[in-house]
């Protein structure tokens, strides 16, 4: 019974109200006194109480003496705190926009392993359309069932897969330079987005020592360069993979030329 009294305490009844509506519950018509009991609240705070609720059209009085409590039914309750919730969010999403029509969605920082899989699989089962990731195939296996769960529902998955990537689903494209990139950053990158409306993309450390961290957002500038950086790695993966000759002659084996090029020869940062 505490459960109900602290569920009607959230419609923004208080302690005694929800008492005493929940006493008259069990047995009406009932005097003041007898609710007093019933509820097992000060009897001078009972009458306030039930004034209270009158007032608010929870209980209903009778003209005789000495004056008799009824409650409404729990069914006209509850139809009658929907309608005002419903009324009352419809008006919020139309209003609250209009106070400050500038808003910035934020971008919120993740730190350790638990935290960053839970907000990553969140990700994923709030997947409407699609999703392009790129990830490690040892963080790929803790979430492969969300993400099947995903394609089953008709969500097209799209992955740059790292390190001897395997998956029975979606298109994928194989990285060819995990470890190289693994050791040059300390760790794996996992890189995610979702419907055009959330973005996360951090760092798993290889070592439970080093800082495991990741940025999520909804910020919509933030997922369009998240969902372009992946786009543009399975652009040039499909390239090479189709002129890997030409690819090779040009650039060197391992792009090395096109990463002196862009990085400088002599870059400790040797990403991609």
């Amino acid at each position: 019974m505490s459960d109900v009294i602290e569920h009607l305490k959230e419609l923004g009844l208080n302690t005694y109200e929800a008492k005493v509506y929940v006493a008259l519950l069990k047995r009406y018509p009932a005097t003041g006194y007898e609710v007093s009991k019933l509820a097992n609240i000060p009897q001078s705070r009972t009458y306030d109480t039930l004034k209270a609720l009158e007032q608010k059209h929870i209980v209903v009085t009778t003209n005789k003496k000495p004056i008799e409590y009824t409650p409404v039914k729990p069914s006209e309750l509850t139809r009658r705190y929907k309608r005002k919730m419903t009324s009352t969010i419809e008006y919020l999403d139309k209003n609250l926009p209009q106070v400050k029509d500038n808003y910035i969605e934020p971008i919120v920082n993740i730190t350790g392993r638990g935290d960053i899989y839970s907000k990553i699989t969140e990700a994923v089962q709030n997947a409407q359309k699609e999703i392009y990731l790129e990830i490690w195939s040892s963080d790929f296996k803790i979430i492969e069932q969300e993400l099947l769960n995903a394609y089953n529902r008709n969500v097209e998955i799209r992955i740059v897969g790292y390190d001897n990537f395997k998956s029975n689903f979606g298109l994928v494209y194989e990285h060819a330079f995990a470890r190289e990139i693994e050791f040059s950053i300390g760790g794996r990158m996992v890189i995610l987005c979702v419907d055009d409306k959330e973005s996360i993309i951090g760092h798993v450390s290889s070592t439970k020592s080093l800082d495991t961290n990741i940025i999520w957002t909804k910020n919509p500038e933030v997922v369009f360069l998240v969902k372009e950086f992946i786009v543009h790695d399975m652009y040039l993966i499909d390239i090479e993979e189709n002129l890997i000759e030409e690819m090779r002659y040009i650039y060197g084996k391992g792009l090395k030329r096109l990463k002196d090029k862009i990085l400088g020869p002599k870059a400790s940062f040797r990403i991609h």
